[in-house]
């Protein structure tokens, strides 16, 4: 299992989700407040998402699951 610490805060927060991984790579899609949000790794450390702008994906490395949390926190 992927995005473990994501997955965590979503259920954490009562949020429905779902889980997909493919080839070693996890992917993450949720609905909030009627916008569908999208986190999906990629084979080398980082992560693509639309978490800051909900119609353009960012890429995020290091500790993405951080950076991507951290952002989702900030929605209030």
């Amino acid at each position: 299992m992927r995005l473990e610490k994501l997955q965590k805060y979503l259920r954490g927060k009562g949020w429905k989700y779902s889980y997909a991984e493919e080839d070693g790579c996890g992917s993450v899609d949720w609905e909030h407040r009627g916008l569908t949000y999208h986190v999906w790794e990629f084979p080398e450390d980082g992560a693509e998402s639309n978490v800051k702008n909900v119609g353009k994906m960012e890429d995020y490395t290091g500790d993405y699951e951080e950076q991507i949390i951290g952002i989702i926190k900030e929605w209030g």
